[in-house]
């Protein structure tokens, strides 16, 4: 299980972002988009690092909220 951050983004669509794996990134017109997006993006991102031998990160990532 990955952690994943969404936000709005400047055009109007979804950002969202994991961050335990540089790099990886995806958008959608909607938040269900974006997080359909970003799980294909996941499973690229682990297939390809496994076809090239590289290590996958652990998940370390922890959420903190601060309002300004």
């Amino acid at each position: 299980m990955r952690e994943v951050v969404i936000y709005p983004g400047e055009d109007g669509c979804w950002v969202v972002e994991c961050p335990s794996l540089p790099g990886c990134v995806s958008q959608g017109r909607s938040k269900e988009e974006a997080i359909t997006n970003i799980r294909e993006a996941i499973e690229g991102w682990m297939e390809t690092a496994r076809a090239h031998g590289q290590p996958i990160p652990e998940e370390t990532f922890e959420l903190q909220v601060i309002a300004v």
